[in-house]
C-alpha cells in the first residue's frame, strides 16, 4: 500500500490551522517592521520632546503634542501645556531633564529620568504637586527622580503620566523638613 499523506487524515478544521499556519511561516513580516518603526518613532517624538523642554523651547515641545492631548488625565492640549511649561520655567529657568531609561512599547513610551532645577521664580500655576504657587524663591537646586509615561497617536503625544519626587523636591529647596531617621531599634 503507497504512504498515504499525513495531512489528508487531519480532520477539516485543523487542516485549515495548519495552513494558515504554514502560510504565516512562510510570509514575510512587514507588518513587525512597521510596529518596529512606530515604536522607533514614538521613542524620538519623546526625546525631541524632552530636548525642547532642556532648550526652553516651549513652542518645539508644544508641537509634539496633539492638539487634544492630556495631562495626567485632563483634558487641554497643547495651550494647557505650553502655560504649564512656561510657569515651570518661571519657577526653574534652569530646569532640566536627563533621560536615563526609556521603554517604548506600541503606543506607550516610558522614561526614568533625573529632574533638576533651581527655585528662583514664584509659580501660578499648582504645577510640582502644588506647593510653589506663591513661594518666594530659595535659590536652592533640586534633583530628583521622575517617570514619565507617554500614549502616542500618528507621531504625536496624546497622554502624560508623571510620577515625581515632589516632597524631595521640596526637601531640597528647604521648604520641608528633611526626614529624621527612624531608630530601627526604639528603646
Amino acid at each position: 500500500m503507497p504512504p498515504r499523506n499525513q495531512l489528508f487524515f487531519v480532520k477539516q478544521p485543523m487542516r485549515k490551522i495548519i495552513l494558515v499556519a504554514a502560510l504565516a511561516a512562510a510570509m514575510p513580516l512587514p507588518c513587525l517592521s512597521q510596529v518596529t518603526d512606530d515604536v522607533k518613532r514614538n521613542e524620538d517624538v519623546v526625546r525631541h520632546f524632552v530636548e525642547g523642554i532642556n532648550r526652553r523651547d516651549v513652542q518645539s515641545a508644544v508641537l509634539d503634542l496633539a492638539e487634544d492631548a492630556k495631562n495626567i488625565g485632563r483634558p487641554g492640549g497643547r495651550e494647557s501645556m505650553r502655560h504649564v511649561l512656561e510657569d515651570i520655567f518661571t519657577t526653574f529657568p534652569d530646569y532640566h531633564y536627563d533621560i536615563e531609561e526609556m521603554i517604548a512599547q506600541g503606543d506607550s513610551v516610558a522614561v526614568r529620568c533625573k529632574v533638576s532645577g533651581t527655585h528662583r521664580g514664584i509659580g501660578k500655576l499648582p504645577v510640582n504637586g502644588g506647593m510653589l504657587v506663591g513661594v518666594e524663591p530659595t535659590q536652592k537646586h533640586f534633583e530628583i527622580q521622575h517617570i514619565h509615561w507617554f500614549k502616542l497617536r500618528d507621531g504625536k503625544i496624546v497622554d502624560h503620566y508623571a510620577t515625581r519626587d515632589d516632597i524631595g523636591m521640596m526637601r531640597q529647596l528647604g521648604l520641608l523638613p528633611t526626614a529624621t531617621p527612624v531608630p530601627t531599634n526604639p528603646k
